[in-house]
């Protein structure tokens, strides 16, 4: 069993794993892929704060922002509609 978050960013149990990963304290979400989550897991403190999230239209409607290394076009239009 996988967890992973709702749109509303609460905890549910799943049989199917998130399609995208994030960071809860920074409310932001990414591919599980992506270049930049390696480099924060290996430094320790980004454990505890990793979510998933079945897919992107869930992570948009908790309220966090696409990944600027793997996700730039969708973070360009995030970040010009702020």
């Amino acid at each position: 069993m996988y967890t992973l978050l709702d749109g509303a960013g609460r905890p549910y149990r799943s049989a199917t794993p998130g399609l995208f990963g994030g960071h809860r304290r920074g409310r932001i979400y990414g591919r599980l892929d992506c270049p930049s989550a390696p480099r924060w897991l290996a430094r320790g403190a980004y454990r505890s704060q990793r979510v998933f999230f079945a897919d992107e239209t869930t992570a948009v409607q908790a309220g966090y922002r696409p990944c600027a290394v793997c996700l730039p076009q969708r973070f360009a239009v995030w970040k010009a509609g702020r």
